[in-house]
């Protein structure tokens, strides 16, 4: 980029977590024990679903492409994280710091609308079973995945580019744990108002609006549910979409209260709702899907008790 030549600064320094010097070792520990379960997790169930016949249904291709998503935006972070809690120098370079916040924005943004067409899928599964199978067909499966990825790096690309388009001449210190628009528009030498009008329409809004469409999706699924009269019937469809509604709560809820107020929130709070939705949900998803669905459930019992063929 050719704007990247205004800024004097070479590299930015991460500040982390605050934390005494005593809980470095435990927190290494603690967040690596945290990565290793996102991975092993979500690579479980991506293989759970890729290996069962029963799974190839589109609730279950989205789910695939949900863990595909967690162990990214994981691995945007986490290492880089981990790293500074055995190091001296906390440093991250420039172009590294492009990469982060580009990568971080793509598959955070992609998860944001992965979770609203989940809820879509849920609403027709539930509310027009009849009509499903042509609303909500393998090929059209895919297109809207496609189009989600492709949606979710196109607004990555706009806030990359506006946010380094700023200069950056000192100081370098970043208050938060990896690079993130909001705690590198506080270190531009530049007017950053546009930007920050831009995060709140461009990422709070946007994440607060796809909130609403759940919400929407889900008040018709709960109505259409307590209209059967089988309490055994009623239990069985809810806990079809429990688990996207659990997910979804946890993972909507922190960007929508840190995006949509950029300069009112202490860093610290702000950090430790990131900490959640970035790196537990993460871990979180593979065992809600696990526990709370029937047909993961059914297809991890008959790995289990597959027999080897000689």
């Amino acid at each position: 980029m050719r704007h990247l030549n205004l800024s004097s600064v070479t590299e930015f320094v991460l500040i982390g977590l605050p934390h005494p010097e005593v809980m470095k070792i435990p927190l290494f520990m603690l967040f690596s024990f945290i990565y290793l379960c996102t991975l092993l997790g979500n690579v479980l169930l991506i293989l759970v679903v890729k290996g069962d016949p029963h799974l190839h249904k589109p609730m279950y291709l989205f789910l695939l492409n949900l863990s595909f998503l967690d162990i990214w935006l994981s691995t945007v972070t986490l290492p880089k994280m981990l790293t500074n809690f055995v190091q001296n120098e906390t440093t991250i370079s420039f172009q590294g710091c492009i990469s982060q916040l580009y990568f971080f924005h793509f598959f955070g943004s992609t998860e944001c609308f992965l979770y609203t067409i989940m809820a879509y899928d849920r609403f027709l599964a539930i509310c027009r079973p009849l009509h499903y199978p042509y609303l909500m067909n393998s090929k059209l499966c895919r297109r809207f995945a496609a189009g989600i990825w492709f949606t979710g790096s196109l607004h990555s690309m706009i806030h990359t580019t506006l946010t380094f388009r700023l200069p950056f001449c000192g100081p370098n210190r970043i208050d938060y744990f990896f690079c993130d628009v909001i705690p590198l528009l506080k270190l531009a030498c530049a007017d950053t108002t546009l930007n920050k009008a831009i995060i709140i329409t461009n990422i709070g809004a946007v994440a607060l609006l796809c909130f609403i469409m759940i919400l929407i999706s889900y008040a018709h699924i709960i109505s259409t549910i307590l209209k059967i009269k089988s309490s055994e019937g009623r239990r069985k469809t809810f806990s079809t979409c429990a688990s996207h509604m659990i997910s979804v709560f946890f993972y909507y809820g922190p960007p929508v209260f840190i995006y949509l107020s950029p300069n009112s929130m202490d860093y610290v709070i702000e950090e430790s709702i990131a900490v959640f939705y970035t790196l537990v949900t993460p871990m979180l998803n593979p065992i809600i899907y696990s526990f709370r669905n029937n047909d993961v459930k059914a297809s991890l019992k008959r790995i289990k008790w597959k027999k080897p063929e000689r």
